[in-house]
């Protein structure tokens, strides 16, 4: 195999370190060979870039490049919508499909299924937000298709083989099953919930992993109910994806996620089809979206995702919430690697990880990927 080589003006790890400059990245066989310290590209074919970090992964993304994974669950749409992640920074994706009438999330496991047969660039597995969610919390999800999960729902998922984030309300669900989910390889995440602290600690218990878009579907914290968003901020193992877009949370929210849990709080994107796509409206399952002025609302002004990426999420935390670069790359990268138990795979420039890396000019934004070796332009 023929190492290749990269020369980034400034390099970001994913540790949360401060910047290095003058890097040079070797890799071979889609793996990292060295860094190093150096004055320029060692060879004519070196690609030079000006900031390198590693690879950014999105673990909840809904649709981009004009295709909904709940509308399309096959692997062309899946092939897409990384192509459009990528142009927001993202390396490596979970797919994400919504609430959907009956067992329509099957569908999405048997996409997911066969495009990694594919060896699809990116494709990290499946997140299922739903169908097993709190009616009290639904936000745009449409509430007659929510339901609780039943041991049919069970057998499939322990049948999934393949990397899973399931998010549901733990409050809504029989008694042990997060721990069975969980003896199954099943990443539990506690979404659109109206949970108290107490139940989130019992879920925890049983094997909760963390919390879906942190602030957002779930009670606000009150004096005497701290509920969901107090005892992620608060609990010492619980991770939390938030959504950084400047309409989800507030940057002051932003500021304080990131003060109290500063290893446990990882970026999301939650994006729909018009990321990286050309339309501006389309339908949700009956419900029509409209993007304005960068925020996707429904008909009753209800957030219906966002329009982000990555990359957008990075500058969010950085220029609106104060929150250091590489602190905000690290929620970006070894995080969400972290917390899909790839925390020796991806989210690191460092000798032995997987070659993938994210490519961003001095203002943040993505001008191209690697993933696992392989440049994608952005």
């Amino acid at each position: 195999m023929t190492k290749r080589s990269i020369f980034a003006e400034t390099l970001y790890d994913g540790t949360g370190a401060a910047a290095r400059h003058g890097c040079l990245i070797e890799y071979e066989a889609g793996r990292i060979v060295s860094v190093t310290q150096a004055t320029g590209p060692a060879t004519p074919t070196a690609s030079h870039v000006e900031i390198a970090a590693p690879g950014f992964l999105d673990l909840q993304i809904n649709g981009a490049a004009d295709t909904q994974f709940n509308d399309d669950p096959t692997p062309d749409a899946l092939d897409r919508i990384a192509a459009g992640a990528r142009q927001g920074g993202a390396a490596h994706i979970l797919p994400t499909f919504i609430t959907a009438q009956g067992d329509a999330w099957h569908a999405a496991l048997e996409a997911v299924r066969a495009a990694r047969t594919r060896d699809m660039p990116g494709l990290l597995g499946l997140h299922l937000e739903g169908p097993f969610l709190s009616r009290l919390r639904p936000g745009i999800h449409p509430v007659e298709a929510i339901r609780p999960i039943t041991p049919v729902d069970l057998c499939v998922l322990e049948r999934a083989n393949m990397p899973v984030v399931l998010t549901l309300a733990p409050e809504q669900q029989p008694g042990g099953t997060i721990t069975r989910l969980t003896q199954a390889g099943v990443t539990v995440f506690a979404g659109h919930s109206a949970a108290t602290a107490a139940e989130i600690d019992a879920a925890v218990a049983e094997g909760l992993r963390g919390v879906t878009h942190l602030w957002n579907a779930m009670p606000a914290p009150q004096g005497r109910a701290p509920g969901i968003v107090v005892r992620t901020l608060t609990h010492p193992s619980l991770y939390a994806g938030i959504i950084a877009d400047g309409h989800h949370v507030d940057p002051l929210n932003l500021r304080l996620a990131a003060q109290m849990m500063p290893d446990r709080l990882f970026l999301v994107t939650d994006s729909m089809r018009t990321f990286a796509g050309r339309c501006d409206s389309f339908d949700l399952m009956g419900a029509p979206v409209k993007l304005d002025a960068g925020r996707l609302t429904g008909p009753d002004g209800t957030l219906a995702g966002a329009h982000l990426g990555m990359d957008g999420a990075v500058r969010t935390m950085v220029h609106d919430a104060g929150v250091s670069a590489q602190s905000a790359i690290a929620m970006a990268t070894s995080t969400p690697a972290r917390v899909l138990g790839l925390g020796t795979e991806l989210g690191r420039i460092a000798p032995g990880y997987r070659a993938s890396f994210t490519f961003l000019d001095a203002g943040l934004h993505a001008c191209g990927v690697c993933v696992d070796g392989q440049i994608h332009a952005g």
